[in-house]
């Protein structure tokens, strides 16, 4: 006697309604903008909240926020008085005591202070809301374009939402957005420069294919060398991208060189599934200088722009070393490196990179205790989130290796450029909060593991799959409230604060 067929499992209410969605652009374009928006907005509240409180130099604000004032006003970072009340003569209104004919001599590249210095310039330099400005709008659109690259990566608005919604929340991408300092410039320009190279990577074949279309074919049918692609302009925003990032800090050369490494190496992928016999000598000798061309001197340019200010006054630190200006500024950027390679001071919050993933010791920028109880500035990540984010990665590195896809390799190669390179210090004194810049990447890796977990093609486990990400999507929201005082100075009892102590090198 033969079964009966199973009866056939209806499309839940959430398929339907996704189905629907595919079927119509223009309602489809709706939703994506409002939950861009929805996750945007949530960010912007988290970041301008009472922005200005404290109305103090916090951690190295007493260096970003005195050098970004100096550079607007003179062009170049000068020295202020020394004495231990320079800090409270500044907050308190006296910003024009700095000395103007003693050049300071500054370790990055003016491009994050001249954008912290466009706030204060905009809202006043005594105004702590306005020195702090620049880093709560570059964090709100940080989260904007994590949401663009996730859209991009993923096809699903859905899962962008999940991935602008863990940055919105992450304390650590808080709290690098409410300090004036200059990491969350290099995350925004690192991020966006990757958003520009996928963008171009989703176009590649089509356009590959295209001018494959348009040549003749060898005599056996197929082609011994592709076509050479000059019109790439997403390459070309990317270089520019990832020029400023070099521009804010030296650390957005490892993106730069990343995005180069990508961009060949799947030139030279696409061209080898295009059927092209000698792909390698194609990708290597051929695309591969154009792709160079179209990247690294843009790159250039815009770093070089970002010294405008040094390069076009003759007061500058080291400004007339040199028979040229660019022959200074090259023996400036001598000093500098010198500087980076021999920095060795021990500080009570620095934690080498190797403890990154573990979350170790995360950096208090602020810590201010009365009668009525705490006030603390903690960079703290959401744990959820961060530990998630880690074991997401070694996921997203098995997925690369059995699928080859290269969205997901986008996303590793973001994690690499963004953190191996700080491995290669490990006498250097560098902190936890660095990591913001590996953050989005990670979120990403988390966003494609929760996709996967939706994903099952049994009905009821993608309903347990659902349920299961919605659940923790609810934990990262909790955890988050409960870590939100601590990450913006609000004034809170001893005990909550204690009560964030979850290990021995935490607050």
């Amino acid at each position: 006697m033969t079964a009966p067929a199973p009866a056939p499992t209806l499309p839940s209410a959430w398929d339907r309604w996704q189905h629907r969605l595919a079927g119509d652009p223009r309602q489809l374009r709706r939703w994506t903008i409002l939950t861009a928006t929805a996750v945007t907005l949530l960010a912007a509240v988290l970041r301008f909240w009472n922005l200005a409180h404290p109305h103090a130099l916090v951690f190295d604000e007493t260096y970003y926020v005195k050098d970004a004032w100096t550079q607007w006003v003179l062009g170049y970072a000068a020295e202020w008085p020394e004495g231990d009340d320079t800090n409270d003569r500044f907050v308190a209104g006296e910003t024009d005591i700095f000395l103007a004919g003693d050049p300071a001599f500054v370790v990055h590249p003016p491009l994050g202070k001249l954008l912290i210095g466009a706030g204060m310039g905009l809202f006043g330099a005594d105004s702590s809301f306005g020195w702090r400005f620049a880093t709560a709008l570059v964090g709100t659109a940080l989260v904007l374009v994590l949401f663009l690259l996730a859209r991009t990566l993923t096809g699903s608005t859905v899962f962008a939402g999940v991935a602008g919604l863990l940055l919105a929340v992450d304390g650590l991408a808080i709290v690098m957005s409410r300090v004036a300092l200059l990491d969350i410039f290099v995350a925004f320009f690192v991020l966006l420069a990757f958003w520009f190279v996928a963008l171009d990577r989703r176009s590649l074949p089509d356009r590959l294919a295209a001018a494959l279309a348009a040549r003749s074919p060898d005599g056996d049918g197929g082609y011994r060398l592709g076509p050479v692609l000059w019109d790439r302009p997403w390459l070309v925003a990317a270089g520019v991208a990832a020029g400023a990032a070099t521009g804010v800090k030296w650390s957005g050369l490892y993106a730069l060189a990343g995005i180069g490494i990508y961009a060949v190496v799947t030139d030279l992928l696409q061209r080898r599934r295009a059927g092209i016999r000698l792909w390698a000598v194609d990708g290597v000798l051929r695309q591969g200088p154009v792709s160079f061309l179209l990247v690294v001197p843009v790159a250039v340019l815009i770093y070089l722009a970002s010294w405008w200010g040094w390069l076009a006054t003759t007061g500058g630190y080291g400004r007339q070393r040199g028979a040229t200006a660019l022959e200074s500024l090259w023996l400036y950027h001598q000093g500098i490196y010198n500087f980076h390679v021999t920095l060795d001071t021990d500080h009570a919050y620095e934690s080498p990179a190797w403890q990154w993933p573990l979350l170790l010791r995360p950096t208090s920028m602020f810590y201010d205790q009365t009668d009525a109880g705490v006030q603390n500035i903690y960079s703290m990540p959401n744990p959820v989130i961060w530990w998630a984010g880690a074991a997401a990665v070694v996921y997203l590195a098995y997925r690369f290796f059995r699928d080859r896809d290269w969205r997901h390799a986008l996303v590793l190669t973001g994690v690499a450029v963004t953190y191996l390179p700080w491995l290669l210090y490990p006498e250097r004194t560098v902190f936890q909060f660095y990591t913001v810049a590996i953050l989005p990447f990670t979120v990403l890796a988390l966003t494609f593991a929760l996709r996967d977990v939706t994903r099952s093609p049994d009905p009821q486990r993608r309903l347990q799959g659902r349920v299961a990400v919605l659940a923790f999507l609810v934990i990262v929201l909790l955890v988050s409230a409960f870590w939100y005082p601590i990450l913006t100075a609000t004034t809170v009892p001893y005990d909550f604060w204690r009560a964030h102590n979850w290990l021995p090198g935490w607050v």
